[in-house]
């Protein structure tokens, strides 16, 4: 098992620390239930290129295969600044960081899936344009490998932090309108996981179904300016 992101049921955040919940905690935690479990555990900073290439060689010179990657990393609401790569930090924890991340790793997922005979899949967080267009890459290449986007709910996270006044709001009463991140995971593991989920790619889902995105998510031309744009910041 492989942390991609931050905030998921493991419990990480955007703003976990070291001594608060770190990847070693998490590890022991989940070992605890299931004492048979092989788990390993790497830094990733999806808001820096350099961290995002050092995670991938990293990866690629362990020469393990890899079925399912799941692009989960987020922020909501960061005050306006720039990346240490001189992007939009949203656009860059949100976008950029899985673009890349996805693209160093993809050619590890199609020998994988190549040799093992099982489809890979890969999950992004709400990002459909780069869901859509990879898809129809994948497809048009043949690769047994699918890529869906989803909405996982209203979560009860950390997202907000930088919003006090509505983060404490929502600390207050969100208990009884919003899921438990277990709950928001449930999309997630469905699409990485379930069988039903086999040979489909480039759908939208909420609740662990599909779901009609709007007309601009559905922009095919759009996509591929987007993914255009993020292979140029990306390759530069």
């Amino acid at each position: 098992m492989w942390f991609f992101g931050w905030k998921g049921p493991s419990g990480f955040s955007a703003s976990s620390t070291a001594e608060e919940e770190s990847g070693r905690n998490v590890k022991e935690a989940i070992l605890k239930e299931i004492p048979t479990d092989q788990i390993d555990v790497m830094e990733l900073d999806l808001r820096s290129m350099a961290s995002v290439r050092k995670f991938a060689s990293e990866y690629t010179t362990l020469g393990l295969p890899l079925n399912i990657l799941i692009n989960n990393a987020g922020v909501l609401s960061s005050p306006s600044k720039l990346s240490q790569d001189n992007i939009e930090m949203l656009f860059a924890t949100n976008h950029i960081g899985h673009f890349l991340l996805t693209n160093l790793l993809l050619e590890i997922m199609k020998n994988t899936a190549q040799r093992s005979k099982q489809e890979g899949r890969i999950v992004n967080l709400a990002n459909i344009l780069h869901a859509n267009e990879l898809a129809r890459r994948l497809k048009q290449e043949g690769e047994e490998i699918t890529i869906n986007s989803l909405h996982p709910g209203a979560i009860h996270a950390n997202l907000l932090r930088h919003q006090g006044f509505v983060n404490a709001i929502l600390n207050l009463f969100g208990k009884y309108m919003i899921k438990k991140c277990s709950a928001g995971a449930a999309t997630t593991c469905y699409i990485a996981l379930h069988p039903q989920v086999k040979g489909i790619s480039g759908k939208y889902f909420t609740d662990s179904n599909i779901a009609e995105p709007s007309s601009q998510a559905k922009n095919a031309e759009l996509a591929k300016k987007l993914w255009d744009f993020s292979f140029s910041i990306t390759n530069k």
